[in-house]
């Protein structure tokens, strides 16, 4: 489900229709005031009602809304289903040669399965602004290992998604050595303010969550030594697992590490 976000939603469609095929992809328009995406194809684009307006009511009905789509298509054949925003992407790690549903299809997923999560940003003193008709990944090298997109992005039965797809209730969640979830809400700085200061994000009363954790993720990259990313996923994927806040038994934690890595190269040639 998405709002306003049509940069991404293209390019969310180029990527996720050359794995599965536009046919199977499934987009909500939250507000009936938004246009269709110039470049949907054969998607299923279907406009909703808002799903509100202050934000943690808005995601509660987002994701009950998704998890309800989601059990409909379960129920009409369909052996897994990702959820992910429009500005994620899941990919496999280029290595193992395999496409993404060649790989999903060879895991035996009980009931979810979830890939390193990982917050592309700009690096303000070595990234120029984004150039919009290029790839992302030619033109952004860093990134912070972000716990809160490990997300439980896909399942294999009905479940009931928390906010932001973070957790599945009810459920553990299961990192997978050979997925990532690449975020690129933060990739550009000058877009970013524009966006927080929208009126979205001013009625939702999200602004504060731009400065705390969006605007946080690119001074971390800019500011921060990073590291080569091979040298800490595997790390990354262990601490994730094995240490949770006591009141989110089922959300992955970084014991506040705040972790500045270099994309390996091989992520180029992924085409996003």
């Amino acid at each position: 489900m998405a709002r306003n976000d049509e940069f991404f939603l293209n390019r969310w469609v180029h990527y996720y229709g050359a794995q599965f095929g536009e046919e199977h992809l499934y987009i909500y328009l939250d507000g009936l005031d938004q246009s269709l995406p110039a470049q949907a194809g054969k998607a299923n684009v279907h406009k909703v009602e808002k799903q509100g307006i202050q934000v943690v009511d808005a995601e509660n009905r987002r994701l009950n809304f998704l998890s309800n789509r989601a059990e409909e298509l379960f129920a009409n054949g369909y052996e897994l289903v990702i959820g992910c925003d429009a500005d994620e992407f899941l990919i496999v790690e280029p290595n193992v040669g395999k496409s993404l549903a060649e790989y999903l299809s060879s895991l035996k997923i009980n009931t979810s399965v979830s890939a390193l999560g990982i917050d592309v940003g700009q690096h303000l003193h070595l990234e120029k602004p984004l150039d919009t008709s290029r790839p992302i990944l030619e033109q952004r090298q860093f990134a912070l290992i972000n716990s809160r997109f490990t997300k439980v992005c896909v399942i294999a039965k009905p479940v009931r998604w928390g906010r932001g797809f973070h957790r599945v209730r009810g459920h553990n969640f299961h990192i997978d050595k050979n997925l990532y979830l690449l975020h690129f809400g933060n990739i550009d700085y000058d877009t970013l303010v524009e966006k927080a200061n929208s009126h979205d994000i001013i009625a939702r009363g999200e602004q504060a969550h731009y400065k705390r954790a969006r605007f946080a993720v690119i001074n971390s990259i800019s500011e921060g030594k990073a590291v080569d990313g091979d040298t800490v996923f595997a790390k990354a994927r262990t601490i994730q697992t094995l240490f949770r806040q006591f009141f989110a038994w089922n959300k992955p934690a970084m014991l506040g590490i705040r972790r500045v890595v270099k994309l390996p190269e091989r992520f180029k040639t992924i085409g996003i």
